[in-house]
């Protein structure tokens, strides 16, 4: 397994709170079939497959750096790639201020009604991990940068890159269970 034990017990830590709001999310929708429905037609879907891309091509360039940084052939590369992940991997923030700012200035709040309740609690907690996540990818950029590495530094490295892949997975579930599936 790729990175350090502490990094797998954070990832699968989150990966649980994220299954409990997942259960409630679907146990709420199931009693609240016609609500959920119609609120769900007032979020951008766009915006979702824009921010679903993003994340995809940002963990692609994580992959390729930390085969960049695993390898001697191609070691120079793996700072360029982790910076490139980064500033695609916010390009999440930006779609979704952007998202977000449409929502409350039509008066959308978590506020609203249960549904977005869950949409701004979930989408919310994933920004905060995507934020985090970016701050892991410029320590990442920062030890990819120096021209000698340890083991350990590499093993860091991909625990960074694991977390972040994580960040990406839960959006592939988030996206189609609250934007997608009725």
């Amino acid at each position: 397994m790729p990175g350090e034990q502490g990094v797998w017990v954070l990832i699968f830590g989150d990966m649980l709170l994220f299954t409990m709001l997942f259960g409630a999310y679907l146990n709420s929708r199931s009693h609240n079939r016609a609500l959920f429905a119609e609120s769900q037609l007032a979020l951008n879907r766009t915006l979702g497959v824009a921010n679903t891309l993003v994340l995809l091509c940002s963990s692609m360039l994580i992959v390729l750096a930390v085969r960049a940084m695993r390898s001697t052939q191609f070691r120079h590369l793996a700072a360029r790639l982790t910076l490139a992940g980064a500033l695609v991997g916010s390009c999440f923030v930006i779609v979704k201020v952007i998202e977000y700012r449409t929502k409350v200035a039509a008066g959308i709040t978590p506020n609203t009604n249960e549904f977005f309740l869950y949409y701004f609690a979930l989408t919310g907690l994933h920004l905060v991990h995507v934020i985090v996540g970016l701050i892991v990818l410029l320590v990442l950029w920062r030890f990819a940068r120096r021209t000698e590495t340890t083991r350990t530094q590499v093993a860091v490295f991909e625990g960074g890159g694991c977390f972040w892949h994580m960040v990406d997975l839960l959006w592939l579930i988030i996206f189609p269970l609250v934007f997608l599936v009725h």
